[in-house]
């Protein structure tokens, strides 16, 4: 068998990657009640013709006060799909895969763009009032949440199962849970904002049991043959919070819940920690889960040039590339990155006269 590399392609379940490099999720802040539109199509779509081997949507809301913003991608109504549909189509057509990443923002919600300065949006300009497990507000200038009910609880699982059935009648391929960043599945998985004393509270069976039941709810109405991913923040980088080692005890319990891959990045739960950010700093999160779980992974953070990425697969450190403000940088980043590290890379016949 030959060794891997940045160009092998990748096999999940049914599905067929062409490469190694996928589009991250990044927020574009660029919808009005949820919906697709021309951004969406021509922002991920170039990431296809580009090629990469996934193109994840940035986060789309399952439910409307699980939005960053007013002006977020949602998933949480019929009328969000045939916009979707458009997007799933056009990357699929161009050879990639196309993903989607179910998102809820917790207590981190209701907050203007950043280019806007992020701040809290009151309810008379188009704001609402955030949940979260706990009634703590992220920071000084954040309203503080209503903490769930059981109830809620329950609507938010089914929120992500209905979504999910969405992204299938969309035409997507992958689904990417996202459980990390301070959002609210990452909000219940951490001590340092889980106050809870009922079953989703307290110990850590406690803690991570919401995300898998939310990936048992969405595995249910996801066909079992396309993959299902789950993003983590691998460490809060802070001392009495969500540790590498809970993702890696975390990594063996998805396995049995039907999560083919663990996007490991990190961070996010609460403001003002310190985080030793530099090249390829989360790639020993993905090493160590790939190494001691039957889990794939996803490498994430700072990584840029095409030896580096290349690298990372070659030495078994992750399955997959996830690349972020690199791809913003440069849309055909995987067509430069075959040139430089000697690999064929099918180019659009468009274009076919750059090669």
């Amino acid at each position: 068998m030959s060794l891997p590399h940045l160009f092998a392609p990748l096999g999940i379940r049914a599905v067929s990657f062409r490469n190694r490099i996928g589009v991250s999720p990044m927020c574009q802040y660029s919808s009005t009640e949820g919906l697709a539109n021309d951004w969406h199509l021509v922002h991920l779509g170039s990431r296809a013709v580009g090629g990469a081997g996934l193109v994840l949507t940035e986060a789309a809301a399952v439910d409307p006060r699980g939005r960053i913003s007013p002006s977020d991608l949602g998933i949480w109504d019929d009328r969000q799909v045939p916009g979707l549909q458009r997007v799933a189509s056009f990357i699929r057509a161009h050879g990639a895969v196309a993903g989607i990443q179910l998102a809820h923002a917790g207590r981190k919600a209701s907050t203007s763009p950043p280019w806007e300065g992020g701040r809290a949006v009151p309810s008379g300009l188009g704001g609402w009032q955030p949940v979260a497990p706990s009634a703590d507000a992220f920071d000084a200038n954040s309203p503080v949440p209503d903490a769930l009910d059981r109830d809620g609880i329950l609507d938010v699982i089914a929120s992500f199962r209905q979504a999910a059935a969405r992204a299938g009648a969309a035409g997507f391929q992958v689904v990417e849970i996202h459980a990390a960043h301070g959002y609210l599945i990452h909000e219940f998985l951490s001590p340092l904002t889980n106050h809870r004393t009922d079953e989703f509270g307290g110990s850590y069976d406690n803690r991570t049991r919401l995300l898998k039941q939310v990936c048992k709810a969405v595995r249910d109405v996801w066909p079992a043959d396309l993959p299902l991913f789950v993003r983590v923040s691998s460490t809060d980088w802070a001392e009495g919070g969500w540790r590498a080692e809970d993702t890696v005890a975390l990594a063996h319990h998805l396995s049995s819940v039907g999560v083919d891959l663990v996007d490991c990045s990190s961070g996010g739960i609460a403001p003002g920690i310190a985080i030793p950010s530099g090249p390829g700093y989360q790639v020993p999160f993905s090493q160590r889960i790939k190494d001691t779980t039957p889990m794939l992974t996803a490498a994430v953070g700072v990584i840029t040039s095409p030896a580096q990425a290349d690298q990372i697969i070659r030495n078994e450190q992750a399955d997959l590339i996830l690349l972020g403000r690199e791809m913003l940088r440069d849309p055909y980043w995987p067509l430069r990155a075959a040139r430089a590290l000697g690999q064929d890379a099918a180019w659009p016949n468009q274009y076919l006269r750059a090669k």
